[in-house]
Formats: structure tokens, C-alpha cells, sequence
């Protein structure tokens, strides 16, 4: 049983705190799939060629959190967290571990990237927008993307988890 608590999204709610409760759904997802994992294990490729981790997975969901939310949503020019010299845009930011990676380093990054989303979110529209490719791009819709995006990589950590140490669901 895991020690974190994931509640199911309201089944009849209105749009704003369906999207919300399911984008909390699959943060939450993630972090449970980190539960339990140390350092080396969180480190360890799914299967060749992918160099998958977990560590890898929750700092990409860190720079993700921070591309839509504080770039594209909120216009704020940030560097990259885990590679402060690469192009912003890259979609694949963050999967590199460095040497001196920790999972506990990547979860309390990324768990600071959800609070400042959370915070530029707040009271602002779904129908308020930020730039994306030279357009206008809603709130409604990167909290959409942003629920597929986690849903995607949910199912890469499953993977990756089960290759580790057999855990597999949650």
C-alpha cells in the first residue's frame, strides 16, 4: 500500500476542477512510482537502447512543468534546470542524468516546478493564453497536454519500475 494518498478525480465536476484533479491525478501517479526506489536503482535503464530512468523521467516532468507553465503560459524566460546551456525547446530536457543525479534531488525540483505552475495558474482563466509556436495556446489546452504528457510517461515509469524491481500498477 503506498504511503501516498491519490484520490480518484470527482466523476461530475465542472471543466476547471475535473482538469486540474486529473493533471493531480498523474503527478501523484508518478511520485508514487518513485516510492520506495534508492538512488542506484532509480538510475537503471529500462532495456536498450532506451536510457529510460526514473530519476531521468521525474527531471524531464520538472522541465516540462517549467516549459508550459512558466515559458509558454506565463512568458517567464527561464533557463533549462538540468542543462542550463541547452535550447529551451528541446523536447527531450531533462532525461540525461548527470553523475551526481539523486532521485530525491529530482523530486524535490520537480515537486517545486508543480507549486510555481499551481501558482501561475491560480485564478487565471482556461481560456487565458500564452505563446506557443507563434500562437496563442489556452490554459484549457496545456492542462489537457499536460495530463497526456504525464499519462505517457506513467507508463514508460511502469516500465522502467517493473525492470527495476517487479513493482508494477499502481
Amino acid at each position: 500500500m503506498s504511503a501516498i494518498d491519490r484520490p480518484l478525480p470527482p466523476l461530475n465536476a465542472d471543466e476547471r476542477t475535473t482538469l486540474e484533479s486529473w493533471l493531480d491525478f498523474h503527478r501523484i501517479t508518478l511520485a508514487m512510482k518513485c516510492e520506495g526506489l534508492d538512488d542506484g536503482q532509480a538510475a537503471i535503464a529500462s532495456v536498450p537502447p532506451s536510457g529510460f530512468t526514473v530519476t531521468g523521467l521525474v527531471q524531464h516532468m520538472a522541465e516540462v512543468e517549467r516549459n508550459w507553465f512558466r515559458r509558454v503560459f506565463a512568458g517567464e524566460q527561464v533557463p533549462s534546470i538540468y542543462d542550463p546551456q541547452a535550447d529551451p525547446s528541446a523536447p527531450d530536457g531533462g532525461f540525461h542524468l548527470a553523475e551526481d543525479a539523486t532521485l530525491h534531488a529530482a523530486l524535490a525540483t520537480w515537486q517545486a516546478e508543480i507549486a510555481r505552475s499551481r501558482e501561475l495558474c491560480a485564478g487565471r482563466a482556461l481560456t487565458d493564453t500564452g505563446r506557443f509556436m507563434e500562437q496563442d495556446v489556452s490554459l484549457r489546452w496545456i492542462y489537457v497536454h499536460m495530463i497526456e504528457e504525464y499519462a505517457r510517461h506513467n507508463g514508460h515509469a511502469d516500465l522502467v519500475r517493473e525492470r527495476v524491481d517487479g513493482a508494477t500498477g499502481v
